[in-house]
């Protein structure tokens, strides 16, 4: 029998910022579909998530994908439990409220290759700085865009594995890069996110790179580093109307504090106002407007006001169930209040 090599990968209770943990189980004759992968348990006492005296902590498999960088192996994404069956205070995911799949998401990874030993941005030299941010944006060419072999291979190792990435380019500061995800239905948009970022950390691994999702790590005349969040769901995708619109847009208003509170930690560096972003305690709406809150893509309006919204507050370290699970929420209670 052929024995399987699945790498188990959780979130864990770091704060602010939770992070990946993995481990690997060996088992026989796996058939590729994440409901054959058994529950499996962890020391939660080790990841921030229990006390010593009881840190049995369960990993509820909820997607799997071939990995390709192993023979035999497969990533399991994975919801942490309690021990009694129970969402553990950390499972974001288990706070999603769209079962029926409506909301589709897109989100927008914005990151950093950093060199572990400059504590620096890949293209930063170890004094002073690089050209100011201008050439970097979707660049060619050794002087403008820096690390380019690491992300072709993460991005060839996500398509192998048969993840929804749908592009990849180069950003605006130097060593500064992004990587977009889709898909229908909230939670799997999350799993998607969530195994790209594990497999971006994997690769990057091999070439003694780090990544580095914090939203404003090089101080300075230099664009931060968000996750903007494209949705839509039922109504946003075919009501036709500019007037349902604003109104779902209006109902993000009352909620500033519940959506920062879940977007990333230190996101109040990145959201100054500044480097195409509104200010962190204010709230704008705007048609193509990439300095407003929620930005409305030229392409909804043309398409006769059926498309999507993005959201452009969420920094590069957030949760995207969180982020997906309080969107989701707000939209929900604006749908409420509109006229039918």
């Amino acid at each position: 029998m052929a024995k399987h090599k699945l790498e188990y990968i959780w979130l864990d209770g770091s704060e602010p910022t939770q992070g990946l943990r993995a481990k690997t189980k060996i088992i026989e004759d796996f058939s590729g579909n994440y409901e054959d992968a058994p529950m499996w348990s962890f020391d939660g006492s080790s990841t921030n998530q229990a006390e010593g005296g009881s840190s049995d902590c369960l990993l509820k498999p909820v997607a799997c994908i071939p990995d390709p960088a192993r023979k035999n192996g497969w990533i399991v994404m994975t919801e942490v439990l309690n021990a009694d069956g129970t969402a553990h205070s950390t499972n974001g995911r288990a706070t999603i409220d769209d079962d029926d799949g409506d909301f589709w998401f897109g989100f927008e990874q914005e990151y950093f290759l950093w060199d572990t030993e400059t504590d620096l941005p890949l293209g930063f030299p170890s004094s002073g700085f690089p050209a100011p941010q201008g050439p970097y944006y979707c660049s060619v060419g050794a002087k403008n865009a820096f690390g380019r072999d690491i992300i072709e291979e993460h991005l060839d190792i996500c398509l192998d594995a048969g993840l929804n990435v749908e592009g990849i380019n180069a950003e605006v500061a130097a060593g500064q890069w992004e990587f977009q995800t889709f898909a229908k239905g909230a939670r799997a948009a999350g799993d998607i996110t969530w195994m790209a970022r594990y497999l971006l950390e994997r690769t990057a691994e091999q070439y003694g790179v780090g990544i580095n999702w914090h939203p404003k790590p090089i101080k300075g005349d230099w664009n931060g580093s968000g996750m903007h969040a494209n949705f839509s769901n039922s109504t946003l995708r075919t009501c036709g109307s500019e007037e349902v619109y604003k109104q779902i847009c209006e109902g993000f208003e009352p909620f500033v504090k519940e959506h920062i509170d879940v977007y990333g930690a230190y996101n109040d560096e990145r959201l100054t106002g500044a480097h195409e972003t509104q200010s962190i305690d204010k709230f704008s709406y705007g048609i193509s407007d990439r300095g407003a809150s929620i930005r409305i893509p030229i392409a909804t309006v043309e398409n006769g006001w059926k498309g999507w919204l993005e959201d452009r507050r969420p920094a590069s370290n957030g949760d995207p169930y969180k982020i997906a699970a309080r969107i989701i929420k707000t939209v929900k209670s604006a749908e409420v209040a509109t006229p039918a």
